[in-house]
């Protein structure tokens, strides 16, 4: 809530470094893979009560006590 009430936009912000993004993780167990975080930030952000910009919903809020 910080963050949001300082201006900062979640979809801009929930990121990682381009590098995790396009790379393929170069060894280990992980070897080949991509972070797959913007296709997965919808769903957290639906599990945290969250629209699908990343902003607490007004039931969020009510619920946090914050309305």
């Amino acid at each position: 809530l910080f963050n949001l009430r300082e201006g900062l936009d979640p979809l801009k912000e929930d990121t990682l470094p381009d590098r995790l993004l396009k790379e393929p993780i170069p060894d280990g167990p992980s070897k080949g893979m991509i972070s797959r975080l913007p296709e997965m930030l919808p769903a957290y952000y639906k599990y945290r009560g969250w629209d699908e910009k990343g902003i607490p919903t007004a039931e969020k809020l009510e619920e946090l006590g914050l309305k």
